[in-house]
């Protein structure tokens, strides 16, 4: 009877590390600062259609749920914030695209872009050259731009609004606002 009572206790104890070591992960990736800045060299708000977040309509997504920076074709595309890159490579829509995993579980996701770093770290800091500025994918034949979207992993239920697919506004945060507390 012992070693049941001895070998349950053992299994909850465990169990009880696991779920601590899960929620202080949690809680650190929102302690992190994440400081972000413009994700095209040289760029600033001048550059970006300010009408071009949660547009529509845009295509068969319905609503453009990021910001076209503008920019010269070549020029250096950069992590807006610290990032993990969880993904490189192409989509139809995107085109050349990189996805990262930025401080407080938020996904950056840069696309259209005329190429992609073939460095291969995994983790990179903010302002580092991950492409550059392009019109691939279903930008084919328009101007060079780089559409910058941010989703968040925790949704800010406040946020919804009762605009055409306004529940994912919870979901996918207004890139010019989280840049407003840019220092670039």
């Amino acid at each position: 009877m012992k070693k049941i009572f001895n070998k349950e206790n053992s299994k909850k104890h465990s169990r009880n590390k696991v779920i601590i070591v899960i929620f202080t992960l949690f809680g650190l990736g929102f302690l992190i600062p994440e400081e972000p800045q413009i994700p095209v060299l040289g760029a600033s708000p001048s550059d970006w259609n300010k009408d071009t977040f949660w547009y529509e309509p845009w295509g068969p997504s319905g609503v453009h749920k990021g910001i076209d920076i503008f920019a010269r074709k070549g020029s250096p595309a950069m992590s807006a914030t610290n990032m993990l890159i969880l993904y490189k490579g192409n989509t139809s829509r995107g085109g050349n695209i990189v996805v990262g995993l930025g401080p407080k579980w938020r996904i950056h996701y840069f696309a259209h872009l005329e190429n992609v770093s073939k460095e291969s770290r995994v983790f990179i800091s903010a302002g580092s050259i991950i492409g550059s500025i392009g019109n691939t994918g279903n930008t084919s034949g328009k101007p060079a731009h780089l559409h910058y979207s941010i989703v968040s992993l925790f949704p800010f239920i406040w946020k919804i609004d009762n605009t055409t697919q306004g529940w994912k506004k919870a979901f996918y945060l207004n890139p010019m606002e989280v840049l407003k507390t840019s220092k670039g």
